[in-house]
């Protein structure tokens, strides 16, 4: 056998991997949470409601809690809620926590707060949102309306166009589901996917499904989606403080 042959032999038995290591300067670093993104989520994004009208658009009547999957104790809880005492009492961003914010008729405004960290602000109650990648860990600290929240990207298959951004987020103080007083408890947990869908004329619609697990007051999980229309820019971005009535 020639010198030749056991050379090409040789190369053969390599991996591929190998080689091309060996001209370059090894492997290349993993992508950032912003470059690896399949979809765009930035910018204005108004909310559409189609569902829930007298949940969403006026605060609803005590003892109306259709569709809510309330334990007994949740439902004692929101039969006593009294919307002047939730006024004086100053805590009135009850409902705009992460799991109920989404629901509030308004404006969200997404940007990227670095290259691993996707930032969402509401005008609807002045709420800021945070959205960490890339494996980060959660400092300890005590619980916060807005929680803290993981993300990642999906692929598709949920219906999306091209990807979906699944956020988990714990560490939430208690609050509100709706404005009437049904209550989440602080052992809750909030799953979401942020997804995009082109509409017929070519717009992009963000859709977003919510799950809400709460196992002090929900006897299982509550799923909701909320849809939101993409804008031009923030002309009609309108910040303002959170209410407890409206």
């Amino acid at each position: 056998m020639t010198k030749l042959s056991l050379l090409l032999i040789a190369l053969l038995a390599v991996p591929a991997g190998a080689l091309a290591q060996g001209r370059g300067r090894g492997a290349a670093p993993p992508q950032t949470a912003k470059a690896a993104a399949p979809i765009d989520l930035t910018g204005y994004w108004v909310s559409i409601v189609t569902e829930d009208w007298r949940y969403r658009m006026v605060t609803p009547a005590t003892g109306d809690y259709q569709g809510v999957p309330m334990t007994p104790e949740a439902r004692k809880i929101a039969d006593a809620w009294d919307p002047a005492k939730e006024e004086a009492s100053g805590e009135v961003c009850k409902s705009y926590g992460a799991p109920a914010i989404l629901r509030v008729p308004g404006r969200l405004h997404l940007t990227w707060q670095d290259d691993q960290t996707l930032r969402m602000d509401t005008d609807a109650g002045k709420q800021t949102r945070v959205f960490h990648f890339g494996g980060w860990k959660a400092p300890a600290g005590p619980h916060t309306i807005q929680g803290d929240s993981t993300a990642e990207w999906e692929g598709g298959g949920r219906g999306a166009t091209d990807g979906a951004m699944k956020v988990t987020t714990t560490n939430l103080k208690a609050g509100f589901l709706r404005k009437n007083g049904v209550p989440y408890s602080e052992n809750t947990s909030l799953t979401e996917y942020y997804e995009l869908i082109t509409e017929p004329d070519g717009s992009p619609l963000l859709v977003v499904t919510i799950v809400t697990t709460d196992p002090t007051y929900l006897r299982q999980p509550f799923v909701i989606t909320s849809q939101f229309k993409k804008e031009p820019g923030d002309a009609k971005w309108s910040p303002a403080a959170c209410s407890a009535t409206w």
